[in-house]
């Protein structure tokens, strides 16, 4: 375990990223292996046997020999090459040619003696793993730096430590995001408090609107006012009706989910079988009408669908409701083939592509030959190894649908994130964009996330790669 542990440690201070985290985390620790590593570099045999190498084979002539040969070449190099250089960069190089040979000679015998009489270097990192063997400090340190061993933990373990990275780096895309939709809205020539207060508003009231919101600081003051508050989940009141911004998007949310699950189900339950169809039917009549179904599935709006939908269905038929009523499943259905069908359209193109770039492999000939049913071979062999586009369009398209939909739900009067999130942005009401954007960026990040790690299961490649990640 101990042994474990340190080659995980030292895996990780070798790159810097991680060997920050380890300082930060484990800083209560640092005095203890501090004192101890200062202890024993006076005590460091290591470099007193590299010196005595060096001035031995400095006494022995070596370097000046190495010198008087890297002279000869470097000229016989210049000559070569027709070029000139002063005298003193001349020698300036030789130098440098001298040294780097001179210190690879000394390490080549520095690692030879080194060995033999089993003397290390002593360096920070090899201080830090030789008194994890320390029981009582191994005790402390996991008391006192409990966050670096739980990072340890994490690096040690590949699905963790990739799900941990793309964590991190969904921190950094959110920030970034964050500062550019800050920035554009800070430059936007809109005036916040004129568009609330209306026209009639006098300057007074205007400047007290500012005041109370922080609006008439300087930009880098409410920028770090702004980063603050994502830090503590504090994102801020609305400016109109002075809503608590979380609670606001927390309440619309599963709106969105009802109706994004309602439309990937519609969507995949429609693309698998037609994509599946037309690629083993290649060219036949089947084909052509499932890929004009899809063609006509991305070519017409959502927004004019939806009202095609509405005026059959509901004004003329009186089946369905025409606007969204909370509670009633019924009001789903009409949004969710709108959302559904844009989405299978993607799917079922893309499911057809990717089993016809299959099909023909050696390994589905192969698996035919060895007396596997049509219907196997075209479920686990084709399908299977198909599946990674597929997997990512639907995820990519089911993070989008879950930032928002913002034409569909205007449609139907769906009080969800995305029509939320349009309307706010024309006052603008700056909390519940920046709000709205740090909502979208988490969400596609996490279906991003997702993605990736589906590969690791759907694809074996992927997941013996994984296992050295």
């Amino acid at each position: 375990m101990i042994k474990d542990l340190g080659a995980t440690f030292e895996k990780m201070y070798k790159r810097p990223f991680y060997r920050a985290f380890l300082l930060i985390f484990g800083i209560l620790s640092l005095p203890f292996v501090f004192i101890k590593h200062v202890k024993d570099k006076k005590n460091n045999s290591y470099s007193k046997l590299r010196e005595d190498i060096c001035n031995r084979l400095e006494k022995e002539g070596v370097k000046e020999e190495i010198f008087t040969k890297a002279q000869e070449q470097f000229k016989n190099k210049l000559s070569f090459f027709k070029k000139e250089l002063s005298a003193e960069e001349f020698e300036r190089q030789v130098k440098e040619i001298t040294n780097k040979q001179f210190n690879e000679m000394v390490n080549h015998e520095l690692n030879t003696i080194s060995r033999q009489k089993q003397v290390s270097n002593v360096t920070f990192c090899n201080t830090f793993v030789k008194m994890f063997s320390n029981k009582g400090f191994l005790t402390a340190s996991i008391i006192l730096s409990f966050p670096m061993y739980l990072l340890m933990l994490i690096f040690s373990n590949p699905y963790a430590k990739y799900i941990f990275e793309r964590l991190l780096m969904m921190v950094f895309v959110i920030f970034g995001v964050t500062w550019l939709v800050f920035t554009i809205l800070y430059l936007s020539p809109m005036d916040p408090a004129a568009n609330i207060l209306g026209q009639t508003a006098t300057p007074e009231q205007v400047a007290q609107f500012k005041n109370i919101y922080g609006l008439n600081k300087p930009y880098h003051i409410q920028l770090l006012s702004t980063f603050k508050n994502l830090f503590s989940f504090d994102l801020g009141k609305s400016y109109v009706g002075n809503e608590d911004v979380l609670t606001a998007i927390m309440r619309k949310f599963p709106i969105t989910l009802q109706l994004t699950f309602a439309s990937l189900i519609i969507a995949v339950l429609i693309a698998i079988p037609a994509g599946i169809i037309s690629s083993i039917k290649q060219y036949s009549s089947f084909d052509y009408i499932f890929m004009l179904g899809a063609l006509i599935g991305l070519s017409i709006p959502t927004f004019w669908m939806g009202l095609i939908l509405i005026l059959n269905f509901s004004i003329k038929l009186k089946l369905l409701p025409a606007t969204f009523i909370a509670g009633n499943w019924k009001t789903l259905i009409m949004p969710s083939i709108v959302l559904g069908t844009s989405l299978a359209a993607s799917v079922a193109r893309m499911t057809r592509s990717s089993m016809l770039e299959v099909k023909n492999m050696d390994y589905i000939t192969t698996a035919r030959a060895k007396g596997l049913s049509e219907k196997k071979v075209i479920t686990k062999h084709i399908l299977g190894n198909a599946m990674i586009p597929i997997v990512t369009v639907i995820g990519l398209q089911f993070g989008g649908m879950l930032g928002g939909s913002a034409v569909t739900e205007k449609v139907f009067n769906i009080n969800g994130i995305g029509s939320f999130i349009v309307d706010k942005q024309f006052v603008p009401d700056i909390p519940i964009v920046l709000a709205g954007v740090v909502y979208v960026a988490v969400i596609i990040s996490l279906a991003n996330l997702i993605v990736d790690i589906m590969y690791a299961f759907l694809d074996p490649r992927i997941k013996s790669k994984m296992k050295s990640y």
